[in-house]
Parts: structure tokens; C-alpha cells; sequence
């Protein structure tokens, strides 16, 4: 049976597709079979050939070096850049839980662990016909989830409020990863102390800008059976 978790964010481009491809390259070179899903991604690119490529899930693969196609690993694949509810809608396709969950299942098949990566941060809408945020996805997969927040200034708040929230819809947040941490820095030292007390969630790991690695003593207690 394989084992899976959720990478879930503070907001919009704090970090969660570098740090999704830091974690499955990282577990890989370890000798651990870990892939990669997403359920929804817009802002895909198009290439000179008219091509639709999947950006994130493009990215997480050729950095974790699993050579396959990229649309194979995203349920929903659109274009323009807007929330994922607000893109299906401009497109006509709208987010469906079932494909989520069949695309989840045959994919997981492939692989011992499965990181998979949401869109936007926590209250992110992916149909809001059918009342479907992020939180709905998440356990329909039944995953736990890890926080990624950005280190710096204002991450406070951000991330309190993140963790609040995911507490009261039943979401398990496993850890928090701090993305950009500068360790010279106090105010981002004092942030990840002032981040544990205020959640009780241990931070995790501290990534720094550009880093290729991180650290996995934590990550397998992480992951659940799916």
C-alpha cells in the first residue's frame, strides 16, 4: 500500500512546487520510489508548437528525474492564470471530486510515497457550484497535509491563521516548512518560534533560498497509508 501527504501553502507562489520537487528529488536519491500528483493547475504554459505544458508538475519531475509526461500527473490542466474554479469555468471543465480521486488512485500504483501538491493556499475554490475547496480535496484523498509558509515578515499571521483554519474543517497539519529562511536573520528565528507556540506544530525544516536539498530525518512519519 502506498503512503501519501498533501503540500498545502500560506497563499499563492509562497514555495509549494519548489519545495514539492526539494522533497520527492530528495527521497528519491534516497532509494525511496516517491512521486508526484497535483489535482489542479492553471496558468499552464503553451509552447511554440501549441502544446499545453503543465508548469508545477513539468518542474517537480524533471527536478525529481522522473522521465515521464507531466499532463499524465495533473487532473486539470488550464490556461489562464486564475483561481482554479474561475478557470474551469472560463475553459468549460469543470473540477470534478471523482476524476480527483481516479486519477489519485491510478497513480499511486506507480509508487511507495505520493506527494501531492494543492493550488493557491488552504481556502483555495476549485467548483464553487459544487461547494468544492481545497479542504474538500484533501480528504476526499484522505491525506494529511504539510504547511508551507514563507519565512519573512508577515508569516506570522499568515500561517496562524492557515493552521486555524485547517484545524477547524479536520485537516492534520504533520509539520511546517519555512521556505526562504535566511538563518542570520531574528526576525525569521524569532518567526519559527513564535510560529510553534502560537499553532503547536513543530516546524520542520528551514529551506534556504536556492537550496537543492532538504532534510528528510522528519518525512516519513509524515506520510499515511492511502
Amino acid at each position: 500500500m502506498a503512503k501519501g501527504i498533501f503540500i498545502t501553502a500560506t497563499g499563492t507562489d509562497v514555495g509549494k512546487t519548489y519545495i514539492s520537487a526539494l522533497i520527492v528529488k530528495s527521497m528519491r536519491e534516497t532509494g525511496l520510489n516517491c512521486g508526484y500528483y497535483k489535482p489542479a493547475l492553471s496558468g499552464a504554459e503553451v509552447a511554440s508548437d501549441g502544446k499545453i505544458i503543465p508548469g508545477d508538475a513539468a518542474y517537480v519531475l524533471k527536478t525529481a528525474g522522473i522521465n515521464e509526461d507531466p499532463e499524465n500527473f495533473v487532473s486539470y490542466i488550464y490556461k489562464p492564470a486564475v483561481s482554479p474554479h474561475l478557470a474551469s469555468e472560463m475553459e468549460n471543465n469543470p473540477i470534478k471530486l471523482e476524476k480527483i480521486k481516479s486519477d489519485f488512485e491510478r497513480i499511486k500504483k506507480e509508487f511507495d510515497y505520493l506527494l501531492v501538491e494543492g493550488a493557491g493556499g488552504i481556502v483555495c475554490p476549485f467548483n464553487i457550484e459544487e461547494g468544492i475547496l481545497l479542504p474538500d480535496v484533501i480528504k476526499a484523498l484522505n491525506l494529511d497535509t504539510l504547511l508551507v509558509a514563507d519565512a519573512g515578515l508577515g508569516t506570522i499571521n499568515s500561517t496562524v491563521l492557515t493552521a486555524e483554519y485547517a484545524k477547524y474543517h479536520g485537516i492534520n497539519i504533520k509539520g511546517i516548512i519555512l521556505n526562504k529562511f535566511d538563518e542570520n536573520s531574528l526576525m525569521q528565528s524569532d518567526n519559527k518560534i513564535q510560529i510553534e507556540k502560537l499553532t503547536g506544530i513543530k516546524v520542520v525544516a528551514e529551506v534556504k533560498e536556492n537550496d537543492t536539498s532538504i532534510n528528510l530525518d522528519w518525512i516519513l512519519p509524515a506520510f499515511m497509508e492511502v
